[in-house]
């Protein structure tokens, strides 16, 4: 499995974690290489791989940001941070409630 798939199963697995663990709850669902995260509130966050780029995008309220697996993590091609410090502090703002995705 690439380093790719392995994230998009991370996600997956981080939101069924938070779903039983948290007052959550996050419908994920998978279409090939495109996860969609969906909140309560109807608000969503898409994580899509970029197989030709070798990148993984994530789209959410606040912008779409552009990932490059750098030094064993995947990386914000803008220098904003890795992928799930911002995938938690976008589904925390989304959703209004303290998730932690890692």
């Amino acid at each position: 499995m690439n380093q790719a798939e392995a994230l998009l199963q991370a996600v997956e697995l981080a939101c069924d974690r938070i779903n039983d663990e948290a007052e959550a709850d996050i419908d994920n669902q998978r279409v090939g290489g495109m996860v969609t995260l969906v909140f309560e509130n109807r608000s969503q966050i898409v994580v899509n791989l970029q197989k030709p780029l070798q990148e993984v995008w994530l789209a959410a309220r606040s912008g779409g940001y552009h990932f490059r697996w750098v030094d064993g993590r995947w990386q914000d091609t803008k220098g904003q941070g890795e992928f799930f410090e911002i995938l938690t502090r976008n589904a925390c703002s989304q959703s209004g409630a303290a998730l932690v995705f890692s």
